[in-house]
């Protein structure tokens, strides 16, 4: 399935398919940014971003995650091996202006197909952001995604619809306990890793999230299979990951759990379900054949 037909929701590059924002940045922002010419609506995401001279500037979705990335991002080390999208100081030096954020545009295209540069990226990307403590804004965060990474984790019951709880139950039947080391980590990473001839894959809309390396790594996995025609070899080219079967099963009950949230039991088209239905498949048997 083609990314600009995707119908499940996301943080960022695969969100629900919506009309642009009319919203512009207000003059007041881009002046506080130092931006001299008009703004652009950049297509893709979630519509609300603009190209402004060498940046891109939109909404504050959540200011604490925000200004915490804003300050991880300013301070993170060049990389051979990756790019990041440099968050920018307005004028009198905050991350933040009336509500927008503003980082420098990086040169490149997101190419779904290429998923296993899209994982080593991440991996790349995960391995210079390691020492990082946890976030206390996590403790905060209450939208769908949030809640179904919690679900996935055990750490909520899993509640859902009908349809929903349809794929859920081999999912939860096929988890078992788990002890892998957490860090911060780079939760939505196909469609938000860029590639541009000579220079390194650049990682962007870093949606923070608290889990093993692997389970990262996992929700790509999941996601190129589902939306993104990967082939089922892709599971096996990465199950050297530390359990890799329990984690598409915790990668896979997070999306559906995230996306019975946002759609509604409604929103469970025949197409949809059918996306999900050989991946769940493809994930408990690795989860049960005893190297998950």
């Amino acid at each position: 399935m083609p990314a600009s037909t995707v119908l499940r929701p996301s943080r960022a590059f695969r969100v629900l398919t919506v009309a642009p924002s009319a919203n512009r940045p207000p003059e007041a922002v881009l002046t506080a940014f130092g931006v001299n010419n008009g703004p652009v609506l950049l297509p893709g995401g979630k519509g609300v971003a603009w190209r402004a001279d060498h940046l891109v500037v939109k909404p504050v979705e959540f200011l604490a995650e925000t200004l915490w990335r804003a300050e991880v991002l300013h301070a993170l080390p060049n990389s051979a091996e990756f790019r990041v999208a440099r968050p920018v100081r307005t004028e009198d030096g905050a991350w933040v202006a009336d509500g927008w954020e503003a980082s420098l545009l990086v040169a490149g295209e997101p190419d779904v197909s290429r998923q296993d540069d899209v994982l080593r990226a991440g991996i790349a990307f995960h391995a210079a952001i390691v020492d990082l403590p946890r976030p206390a804004f996590l403790d905060q965060c209450n939208d769908p995604w949030s809640y179904g990474d919690r679900v996935a984790w055990d750490e909520l019951p899993v509640q859902a619809s009908a349809v929903a709880m349809g794929l859920l139950q081999p999912l939860v039947d096929a988890r078992r306990p788990v002890d892998l080391i957490s860090q911060v980590v780079h939760g939505d990473l196909p469609g938000n890793v860029l590639f541009a001839d000579g220079l390194p894959p650049a990682v962007i809309d870093w949606p923070v999230y608290w889990r093993p390396t692997s389970w990262a790594s996992a929700v790509a996995v999941a996601d190129a299979l589902c939306w993104y025609d990967a082939q089922p070899d892709l599971i096996a080219r990465w199950s050297h990951l530390p359990r890799w079967g329990q984690m598409l099963v915790r990668a896979l009950i997070y999306r559906i759990v995230t996306d019975d949230v946002v759609f509604g039991p409604t929103g469970w088209t025949a197409d949809h379900f059918s996306a999900y239905r050989p991946v769940i498949e493809l994930a408990t048997a690795c989860a049960n054949d005893g190297s998950g």
